[in-house]
């Protein structure tokens, strides 16, 4: 693909696969045309960087589809000052679109070739406001708060632990469930001891590695 067939592509998956997905905020959708999702995207895939699939990555992971990574955006509502962790960096794309909407990115892989390769990826981009670990993040990172939490791979239970890392007003994203019924949920933290979660959407994501399972129930 010519520069100009790539922005064409861009222009569609927006308007064609992310916008009819209810996702009408003006600044998300000006973060997806700038960042080149081509550029996070395995070079042999680079032609599919814009299809409305999972992308594989390796290691059984894959890359969200568009419009799932649009509403997980939105739904977060990413301010300028917002200090960010997210789990599962994977090609760095995401990474790239809240690094661009917040203040600052701190982004885990399991996956050490994922660090390495998203952090030349986002370098490239200019992006220098994120800090990228490796690591098994599944049952949580550290012990400080974050204004904005992205969990990119599903979790079968959604552990609490993830809830006390935000700060009051803060927003979580996460998958939760098992294959084929996962849910997206946001959950927000109103107070100390105080969280609203809300239902966004119904999808499926490779589980995040050694994840929590629910507790199986025995008669």
């Amino acid at each position: 693909m010519s520069d100009m067939n790539f922005e064409q592509a861009r222009f569609n998956m927006i308007e064609q696969q992310i916008r009819p997905w209810e996702v009408l905020d003006q600044q998300v959708l000006e973060v997806l045309a700038k960042i080149r999702r081509e550029a996070f995207v395995p070079e042999q895939y680079r032609q599919l960087a814009f299809s409305d699939i999972r992308i594989p990555l390796g290691h059984g992971e894959t890359m969200m589809n568009p419009n799932v990574e649009g509403r997980l955006l939105q739904a977060l509502s990413v301010r300028p000052e917002d200090r960010i962790l997210e789990i599962g960096t994977g090609s760095g794309y995401v990474t790239a679109c809240l690094a661009t909407l917040g203040s600052s990115v701190l982004s885990v892989d399991i996956h050490a070739d994922f660090t390495e390769t998203a952090q030349a990826r986002l370098q490239a981009a200019g992006l220098h406001n994120v800090q990228l670990q490796t690591g098994d993040a599944a049952r949580g990172w550290g012990n400080l708060r974050y204004d904005v939490i992205a969990i990119t791979g599903a979790l079968p239970v959604l552990d609490p632990l993830w809830r006390d890392l935000l700060t009051v007003s803060g927003r979580l994203f996460a998958v939760v469930g098992t294959a084929p019924i996962m849910e997206a949920i946001l959950v927000t933290r109103v107070g100390e001891q105080e969280w609203t979660s809300e239902s966004l959407f119904e999808t499926e994501l490779p589980c995040l590695l050694n994840s929590a399972r629910p507790p199986v129930f025995t008669f």
